[in-house]
């Protein structure tokens, strides 16, 4: 790192402490040895190849690496394989999309390739004839239950996340269930754990991966299991639902309506938001022992607490079965889930041809290793009931390279925190009394240097976002290409950081400058090389007491995320004590040494640089269904959003690092090189080389062909039809509306509201098109009386003529309360909550669903807020009818799109022909 020496006349060592001490009481000055950094390009250079290699090294480890798919011959009768798992992929997905009520839920195609005959199953009956087979080939001490269970009419009233402000209607729901039971075990039928996934997709995508992967992990599993249950002391459930994509309705149904869900004892659920790779735990329960049973077990450990924080802090808006298994019946378990490639969720891209190898595999053994394990436990029974301590009983778990997990409780974490923060906080204390007013003043500036840090990396990075929508088609234009974000934002962040830092590094310098002035005993020289090294020092100490605050409000709010700030202050600050002896100013500083930044932050990059990159992935996808409402939100805040992500953990990681950069030559050659990185990224972008969408990563439009009705209520006029085209994705739609050239006008001109959410910003035809729909499917909404006695009850008829799927809008400001009937009270009085005024009624069901109901609806006192002569009333009631069908207008311009487009779907989301109705509030 450099040479010892400060003069050519004397190179005096350092014998003894007392010759270290800066106050000698000499007239002339002294001679200090004082080692002088001599961080060349090449250092820094190899520094930042290390990191960055051992970025991408841990995440390839940890989330990359897959176990070799196995045949049935090589997995045996009792094992796992891969290969036979993909044979039940391949065959749910042929015949596309089959969301709830569709035909292609109903039907499944199956080629016989000898007779060339072709045979038309039951969708439900491909699953249903694979639990058979399963039943007739289990071990003869086994014995194994099959069932096509009829769910009827229910209302799921999950009140927070997603579900606040909405009841969640189902009806006519087909589930089929396995379960597995050892034949000489009664009690086995008492205690049993459930492994449950969905059969039905969106509209919009074939869904292998989200979610016909996990139901083909199940068939193979059962098969495997059914081998091994003679030796077992619980029976295992295998739930294949329908009704998760429409509201979690298959999971509630299954809860509520099928008497052996009173014997679960513990609940395993298998999801996807994206296709294959490897399938982690994201989601664990109040109570532990699951999480430590599959830490103990698993082949290929994958889970991480950072992503189960973000799920349920709301910061994810989605929502999974295990939520129903977890605050209905208040179960703990494991909820796994698929998270490669995220962008193509719920898109045309969610299919076979994208999962990878191993993939299956991975959860499959994870899996069977689980159930080998937990079903055999006399514990199960006795460790799932529900903690009363909950909040210290919950697990914090994480895995390491994919190969170790690390499970505790959040007791012990408590206790270790506490720990490690008393400890930091007298060692700071200590050395602040015995530096004195100079070191606490050095502490305040060098936090200043923080401060700056933090400010000017997210103002850097976020400016990007402004200018992307200026130069690019698309204001994300690096959702098909994640790498183009280190150009795009970790270079200006970086760039940020490091001017922030540079700026409190010269400010720290001055005051120590004029704390040293007064030392006279040191040559000039050697004093301003002091200062430098001592300035240094303080930026790195500066990183371990931002950690130490993450820590402390973490640890208060028992954030099981925590571990990171614990590691991240822990590693380095014994790095710096082993190998920079004291932090106290017995001695002069000295250069920081590269071993101690090397040795410092090695654990910190093992224990989360694959969670980073996998949360930037998952964020970075996302965008594509950014804008839930399209157009209300500007373009840039999703770039925005990421652009703040990026700044925040390269402010967090690099803390350090950034410190050892300031007395480095290589300054300048490390600007230099990120402004290239920085402009060739943006040239890319607004030449166009680096297309922002492709084939496999599209950009969600929706093609809706929309039949409004609302006029009809007083007054003559026919319904108006238009085909409405709208995008989640941020971004205006010129490409696309030149590429289909069907007469579309863009702009937000004309506001849809959908009930569900609204498009303030999309494009819509002006010609009708009267194809493809008839009357007959235009709903109603009738008032049958209305009476003001003793306040004001309105009592209305609703009919959806053949729409199984539909949402209802009420008033809030206007109605105090409602109940609605089918054939029985599906939803009483009470408990209502809204969302902006609203509470959203969302029905799905098969097609023997009702689609006839009755709502009473109960006004507030004096609640009207529409004032006589206001030109538009605002709507009493407003409903959205749904149905699977293309129109002659809306196929076309659907095959006109894009090959980079594709269409969204999800519970919220109208099918392809929607009617819209409204009833005022002067009915």
């Amino acid at each position: 790192m450099g040479r010892t020496g400060s003069s050519s006349e004397s190179r005096k060592p350092f014998k003894k402490p007392e010759e270290n001490v800066p106050n000698v009481d000499d007239s002339a000055p002294q001679t200090i040895s004082v080692v002088r950094p001599q961080r060349s390009l090449y250092v820094w250079l190899s520094l930042l190849v290390f990191t960055i290699y051992g970025f991408r090294a841990v995440y390839q480890q940890q989330f990359e690496k897959l176990p070799i798919p196995l045949s049935a011959e090589k997995a045996g009768k009792r094992g796992f394989s891969e290969a036979e798992a993909l044979k039940h992929v391949k065959a749910l997905t042929s015949l596309g999309p089959h969301p709830v009520g569709s035909d292609a839920l109903d039907l499944a195609l199956e080629v016989n390739h000898f007779s060339g005959l072709i045979f038309i199953l039951y969708y439900l009956q491909y699953v249903l004839k694979t639990a058979e087979k399963i039943k007739k080939t289990a071990h003869w001490e086994v014995d194994v239950e099959v069932q096509k269970f009829h769910a009827k009419s229910g209302v799921n009233r999950l009140s927070g996340g997603l579900f606040r402000g909405k009841t969640l209607m189902y009806s006519d729901l087909y589930h089929v269930i396995l379960r597995v039971l050892p034949k000489y075990a009664d009690e086995a039928g008492e205690n049993t754990i459930l492994v449950s996934s969905h059969i039905d997709t969106v509209f919009s995508t074939e869904g292998a991966g989200d979610c016909s992967s996990c139901i083909a992990v199940m068939l193979e599993l059962a098969r495997g299991i059914s081998q091994w249950a003679h030796g077992f002391k619980s029976g295992v459930i295998f739930l294949f639902n329908t009704g998760e994509e429409e509201g979690l309705n298959g999971a509630h149904s299954f809860m509520t309506q099928h008497p052996w869900s009173k014997t679960i004892r513990l609940a395993v659920d298998l999801e996807a938001i994206g296709i294959g790779g490897k399938s982690g735990i994201f989601q664990t329960g109040s109570h532990p022992w699951a999480v430590e049973t599959f830490a103990s077990v698993a082949k290929y450990p994958s889970a991480q607490i950072v992503s189960e924080d973000l799920f349920t802090s709301g910061a994810i808006k989605s929502g999974t079965d295990f939520q129903i298994y977890r605050e209905l019946a208040g179960l703990s378990g494991l909820d796994f889930a698929y998270a490669d490639n995220t962008a193509v969720y719920h898109t045309k891209n969610d299919k076979f041809e994208l999962l990878k190898p191993g993939s299956l595999q991975h959860l499959g053994e994870n899996m069977l290793a689980f159930l080998l394990h937990a079903a055999p436990s006399p514990k199960l029974s006795e460790n799932v009931i529900k903690s009363q301590h909950a909040d210290q009983d919950k697990a914090v778990y994480f895995d390491i390279l994919g190969t170790y997990m690390i499970v505790y409780r959040q007791r012990f974490a408590t206790l270790l925190h506490n720990s490690v923060i008393i400890q930091s906080l007298m060692i700071w204390i200590t050395s602040l009394v015995m530096g004195g007013f100079p070191a606490a003043v050095s502490l305040a500036l060098s936090c200043l240097s923080l401060v700056l840090m933090w400010i000017f990396s997210l103002s850097f990075s976020a400016s990007v976002a402004f200018i992307l929508p200026v130069i690019s088609s698309s204001p994300v234009p690096y959702v098909a290409s994640p790498w183009l974000a280190v150009g795009l934002f970790v270079a200006p962040a970086f760039l940020g950081a490091l001017a922030g830092q540079y700026v409190g590094f010269l400010i720290l310098h001055t005051y120590l400058s004029n704390v040293y002035s007064k030392r006279e005993q040191l040559l000039p020289a050697t004093r301003a090389e002091l200062i430098r090294l001592e300035a240094e020092r303080w930026l790195f100490k500066a990183g371990s007491f931002q950690w130490l605050i993450f820590l402390i409000i973490g640890n208060y709010y028992k954030i099981g995320s925590s571990y990171l700030a614990l590691v991240w202050l822990v590693s380095p600050a014994f790095a710096y004590g082993l190998l920079e002896a004291t932090l106290t100013p017995a001695r002069f500083p000295k250069p920081l040494k590269l071993a101690t930044l090397l040795i410092g932050l090695t654990v910190p990059l093992l224990v989360s640089a694959g969670t980073i990159i996998r949360l930037a992935s998952s964020l970075i996808g996302s965008a594509v269904r950014f804008d839930r409402n399209p157009g209300s939100t500007p373009d840039w805040l999703g770039s925005v959003i990421v652009a703040v992500f990026v700044a925040i953990i390269l402010c967090l990681t690099s803390v350090y690092l950034l410190s050892y950069l300031h007395l480095s030559d290589a300054k300048r050659s490390i600007i230099f090189a990120t402004c290239i990185l920085f402009g060739f990224s943006l040239a890319a972008v607004a030449s166009g080389i680096v297309p922002p969408f492709t084939d496999l990563t599209a950009r969600t439009v929706n093609v809706v062909h929309v039949i409004d009705t609302t006029t009809e209520y007083g007054g003559e006029r026919d319904p108006v039809s238009y085909v409405s085209l709208f995008s989640t994705t941020p971004g205006k739609l010129t490409r696309e509306i030149e590429h289909i050239n069907e007469g579309f006008t863009c702009g937000r001109d004309k506001p849809i509201d959908y009930v569900t959410f609204s498009v303030n910003y999309g494009c819509w035809t002006h010609e009708d098109g009267e194809d493809g729909w008839d009357k007959s499917d235009i709903p109603l909404l009738l008032v049958d009386s209305d009476v003001s006695n003793n306040g004001r009850i309105t009592n209305i008829l609703i009919d959806t003529k053949g729409s199984t799927r539909w949402s209802l809008g009420i008033n809030t400001d206007e109605i105090e309360d409602f109940k609605f009937k089918g054939e029985d009270e599906l939803v009483p009085t009470g408990n209502k909550s809204s969302v902006d005024g609203w509470h959203t009624i969302q029905f799905s069901g098969g097609k023997d669903a009702p689609t006839s109901f009755a709502l009473t609806l109960l006004w507030k006192k004096n609640s009207t807020r529409w004032v006589k002569g206001n030109t538009v009333p605002p709507p009493l009631l407003k409903l959205r009818t749904d149905f699977n069908r293309l129109t002659p207008k809306a196929e076309r311009v659907i095959s006109k799109l894009p090959s980079w487009c594709s269409l969204f779907g999800k519970s919220t989301s109208p099918y392809t022909l929607a009617f819209l109705t409204a009833l005022p509030v002067n009915i």
